[in-house]
């Protein structure tokens, strides 16, 4: 084949070399339900107008959150995002800015960092925040690992709330360590008590506020249990937005905050890159992952800025390193710095408050349908919904209507009976009234 130049007896030379004796010892420590055992069924080789042609019909068939009335939400949140905040990030001094590894040629990139990291720890509420992780379930792991460093226990109590992809990451980095995860059970109707479950072993308790099924949580009295009991509160956040209507966590008492900052300057984007933010108190600097821009002067005098942290291998010892963290999401940052320096503190306390607007009204007409109960006592822009039907096949018929009606939990808990006649649902500022009414009218039909 023109693209592979190797013989045979050239992969077997190279694993003679190795010290293998097939290409399936490279693999042995992939688990077996996880290869391919047979050729997939796919077409044979064809030119490259005719696979585009292919691939693009196939496009054809999903629908777009831009292109209907979209309540999607779930961890991932479609917002207005000016047009001032594409146009910048995509000039070529941004666009190309690799690691700013050497402060004297990296001055613009180390700036909006510094400038990043300062509207992260105000927003969350803390004291210091780093230039980004890859995105919220990563910086929930990496919270885990730094509890676990701060505290030298080896548990972690994860709420029934918390999203299932942020409580793998944490149970995926944390599976090759001498260190147990507690994931409590998820349960729309209430939330479990935390402070029953804290003992000496405990690092750490990781509560999202609003949680997966949109509920708001009050930290205050978890923080002081989780204290007096020598562990930290991790608390996440996966719509940012949230922080500007209600208390932070840092007020709350948390000790380290995560997130997620897609819904600021961050399209959809199919699913990413997103934007990972990492926030904690000024004792436990020097254990949080990633890099850390700091402000400092020249021998002139001049305000500059250079990578104050670094903890990375490649930068310090190994032994001392606390993240392999490789780079951090630099555009998707300046996005997010942009966006909300033009909304400013006034702006986005506005668009918070059209947000959870939006939702009280929504939540008010929805609940007056007959097959739908709302199930939140609490919320920012997204809650749960019980259906008189199967929630995904409602939400299946609905796009037929060109309507994505929510996120089905059954998607997010496969298998789990109890999960099939839950909906979730976020409205944003992006939705209109023609939305919302085709959404009402859909489900009263359908239900």
């Amino acid at each position: 084949m023109r693209y592979l130049p190797h013989t045979a007896a050239d992969r077997q030379a190279m694993l003679a070399a190795i010290g293998v004796a097939d290409i399936d010892e490279l693999f042995v420590d992939v688990p077996g339900s996880a290869l391919l055992r047979e050729v997939m069924d796919l077409p044979g080789h064809a030119g490259e107008m005719s696979v585009e042609q292919s691939l693009t019909a196939m496009a054809g068939r999903n629908l777009a959150s831009g292109a209907a009335a979209s309540f999607l939400g779930a961890g991932a949140y479609r917002h207005h995002i000016p047009a001032a905040v594409d146009h910048l990030i995509q000039r070529s001094e941004f666009l190309t800015a690799y690691t700013p590894y050497q402060p004297e040629v990296s001055q613009g990139t180390l700036h909006y960092l510094f400038e990043f990291q300062t509207q992260v720890a105000l927003l969350t509420g803390m004291d210091v925040a780093n230039a980004s992780m890859y995105d919220g379930a990563s910086a929930c792991a990496e919270a885990v690992l730094m509890a676990h460093r701060v505290t030298k226990r080896n548990k972690a109590v994860l709420c029934g709330g918390l999203h299932p992809h942020y409580r793998d990451a944490v149970e995926t980095v944390t599976q090759f360590i001498d260190f147990a995860v507690d994931a409590r059970p998820a349960n729309p109707e209430r939330a479990e008590d935390l402070v029953a479950l804290i003992d000496e072993d405990t690092a750490c308790v990781v509560v999202q506020t609003p949680d997966l099924f949109g509920r708001l949580h009050d930290l205050r009295s978890l923080s002081e249990a989780a204290h007096a009991r020598g562990a930290l509160v991790v608390a996440v956040v996966t719509e940012v937005l949230s922080l500007g209507a209600v208390t932070s966590p840092g007020e709350m008492g948390a000790d380290i905050v995560v997130g997620e900052g897609q819904s600021l300057g961050n399209a959809l984007n199919f699913g990413g890159p997103y934007l990972g933010l990492f926030a904690t108190r000024q004792k436990y600097v020097r254990q949080m992952p990633g890099r850390l821009c700091g402000e400092t002067v020249d021998e002139a005098g001049r305000r500059g800025y250079v990578l104050t942290l670094s903890t990375r291998e490649q930068h310090i010892r190994r032994e001392k390193a606390t993240s392999n963290i490789c780079t951090n999401s630099g555009l998707c940052c300046l996005a997010f710095c942009i966006h909300l320096s033009l909304l400013g503190e006034v702006g986005l306390r506005q668009l918070a408050q059209i947000n959870h607007g939006r939702a009280v009204d929504l939540a008010a007409a929805l609940a007056d349908l007959d097959g739908v109960e709302v199930l939140n006592d609490s919320f920012f822009n997204e809650f749960t919904l019980r259906l008189s039907r199967d929630a995904a096949a409602v939400v299946e018929e609905l796009v037929g209507r060109g309507i994505l009606a929510g996120v089905p939990v059954s998607r997010l808990y496969p298998g789990d009976p109890t999960m099939a006649d839950l909906l979730l649902v976020a409205t944003t500022e992006t939705n209109t009234d023609d939305d919302v009414a085709a959404l009402i009218n859909a489900l009263r039909e359908v239900l």
